[in-house]
């Protein structure tokens, strides 16, 4: 145990402990928006759903029950343009860091083969890679990469993408998931080998530039992007964002029902089961808009408080058209992400430097719209030197 420890990366945000402690010593405390951890209520309807399952005597069923699977089916058809999802090829996960962490793991994968992740991304997805042991690749063209002669495109075996992503909020459209999509299976009709296509799209209820923030961010699994077929697609969801359900871990992956089934029957094995109180709030959470639309008003409010202070301190908002995030750096290009950290720490303002989320990032800083109403007010007084 103690080499598959010394193997992996320190834990990033350990590493923000000074920058923490400076910031607190601030005269009127710290403004904590490093971390995108919700701190609204959890919506009364949830908790009214999971006290009326508390009576639950019994074990779950790993694979979920009927009315959660019909409800993940009937929201992805609501609300992400996927209508007929086999309830079968749905599984509910314990939150999605776990999956997104053991994927390449249970679908298998070792030392010859080759994920793929976003070259700006949170870093989960090269943790999971090297859990298995297989060789995590950071790439911005990901079409490129599959293409015949690139190196290493014919050990790929699994692509991570992430739509909106984290940190930079930016959203992959019809055209470019279908680009993806269609390399990934002509990388495998030529190798002969499996390419599984994962999206974590976790805050695709979240947008806020148009085309999306109208029209919607696309799922993996919309016909436009699969032409019908969901074979090696997979989509990771969770409620954290959405719903505030973070305490909750509350996900689930959906698609392909030939990747399905194998998950299933390993996390069976494995004891990798949602409680069933929290099944029966994640169905009730799916099958209610209205709370979504309450706190995506909430988040919108405080971006463009936080966006209007930081704009006008000398800073420039990239990226960021969905998810929990402005991706920040000041005017005049990148600069290193722990300067800007520190100087945003003199603010007593705490924020997480670029450097979290590969080299590609180190010029950015990821600022969270997961705090109160008093504290983004007043994380805009500061940035406004009042």
């Amino acid at each position: 145990m103690g080499l598959v420890v010394g193997a992996l990366p320190d834990f990033p945000w350990d590493s923000l402990g000074p920058y923490a402690a400076s910031a607190r010593a601030h005269p009127r405390g710290i403004v904590d928006l490093s971390v995108g951890t919700p701190v609204d209520p959890t919506p009364k309807v949830v908790r009214d759903a999971l006290a009326a399952a508390s009576d639950s005597p019994g074990y779950p069923t790993t694979h979920g029950t009927a009315d959660l699977r019909a409800a993940v089916v009937e929201w992805f058809a609501r609300r992400r343009g996927v209508p007929g999802l086999d309830p079968a090829a749905v599984l509910p996960t314990v939150g999605s860091k776990e999956l997104v962490a053991w994927l390449p793991s249970q679908l298998g994968l070792g030392p010859d083969d080759v994920v793929l992740h976003p070259a700006t991304a949170y870093p989960t997805y090269d943790l999971g890679a090297r859990l298995a042991g297989a060789r995590p690749v950071a790439v911005d063209d990901v079409v490129a990469r599959l293409a015949p002669g690139a190196p290493g495109a014919d050990d790929v075996r699994l692509v991570w993408l992430n739509s909106p992503g984290n940190p930079d909020g930016t959203v992959l459209g019809v055209e470019e998931l279908a680009a993806v999509v269609a390399a990934a299976r002509a990388a495998q009709a030529r190798t002969g080998k499996p390419v599984v296509v994962a999206s974590d799209e976790c805050y695709a209820e979240l947008a806020w530039d148009e085309p999306w923030a109208s029209g919607g961010v696309p799922s993996i699994l919309d016909p436009r992007v699969t032409g019908g077929d969901l074979s090696g697609l997979l989509a990771v969801y969770s409620l954290s964002k959405q719903s505030n359900l973070a305490g909750y871990r509350a996900a689930f992956v959906a698609g392909d029902g030939a990747l399905i089934a194998p998950l299933l029957e390993l996390r069976k094995h494995a004891g990798m089961i949602v409680p069933g109180p929290v099944q029966a709030a994640i169905a009730v959470a799916l099958r209610d808009d209205e709370h979504v639309a309450e706190q995506r008003e909430r988040y919108r409010a405080r971006r463009e408080v936080l966006r209007e202070a930081l704009e006008g301190s000398g800073h420039v908002v990239d990226g960021s058209q969905a998810g929990l995030y402005l991706w920040t750096r000041p005017q005049g290009g990148p600069q290193d992400c722990w300067a800007t950290v520190s100087a945003f720490a003199d603010r007593g303002i705490l924020v997480a430097p670029g450097a979290f989320y590969g080299p590609a990032a180190a010029g950015h800083v990821r600022i969270a719209l997961t705090a109160s109403d008093e504290h983004v007010a007043e994380a805009a007084r500061r940035l406004g030197g009042r």
